[in-house]
């Protein structure tokens, strides 16, 4: 396989993972909150930080780093513009996940504690819910143009 198809395969790769990982976090983290389990949201929240930083903290890296590659390798220019859209698109879905990966520690420590206490979780684990919540949408509608950037690759 040449080297080209071998980074484009860990691009596609990692992008499934990120998107994927994210998705599927967002979706469990969703749901979990709306039963208002504390042991449930304890576990939930838990597995969501251990997912963005053994799944989701490697692939944003790869993800420049082999997108960058594969530029150079196909011959792209850099100022090419659908490749400035993905990646002002890609930032703007990083901008999202940076406090959205603070508010899950958080919220992971909060849910925790509630369980150790037995006590209902505070109005503060519910706003940290509300912004992750929120900032979640743009960062996925972003990545979803993101990827119809990659497939498309349209000719402005």
């Amino acid at each position: 396989m040449s080297l080209y198809f071998t980074v484009k395969w860990l691009h596609i790769l990692s992008s499934v993972v990120l998107v994927g990982t994210g998705f599927g976090s967002a979706f469990y983290m969703f749901f979990t909150n709306r039963t208002r389990n504390v042991a449930a949201q304890a576990v939930v929240t838990r597995l969501v930080v251990r997912a963005d930083g053994w799944l989701t903290t490697p692939t944003v890296v790869l993800q420049p780093a082999t997108g960058l590659l594969l530029a150079h390798l196909a011959g792209w220019p850099l100022t090419t513009p659908w490749l400035w859209l993905s990646a002002g698109l890609f930032v703007l879905a990083g901008l999202c996940w940076l406090p959205v990966v603070w508010l899950q520690i958080q919220m992971a420590a909060i849910a925790q504690a509630a369980l150790q206490t037995d006590t209902p979780l505070p109005p503060r684990y519910w706003r940290y819910a509300r912004w992750w919540e929120w900032l979640g949408y743009p960062a996925f509608v972003a990545m979803l143009g993101v990827f119809y950037l990659m497939v498309a690759k349209p000719n402005f």
